[in-house]
């Protein structure tokens, strides 16, 4: 299972957690689990949004309008 996310982040693209989760086949909560844990296994590296409206922010295009200032989160493998 952690090697299906794994390849889903490798895919690129933006993945929100609900939709992985359907790709999976699993909740919304264990995926949050997995990606976790593979952050703190050193496999994979957490993005948190800047408080400042994503103003010259070059992950900007990830975020989508209505979240911008919500706390997102962006993995990179």
């Amino acid at each position: 299972m952690l090697e299906q996310l794994m390849q889903e982040i490798r895919a690129g693209g933006t993945l929100e957690t609900n939709s992985l989760a359907l790709r999976l086949g699993v909740s919304p909560q264990m995926v949050q689990a997995m990606l976790e844990h593979l952050e703190r296994s050193g496999k994979i590296t957490s993005y948190t949004a800047c408080d400042d409206g994503c103003q010259g922010c070059s992950l900007q295009s990830a975020c989508s309008a209505d979240r911008r200032g919500a706390k997102t989160h962006l993995w990179q493998a």
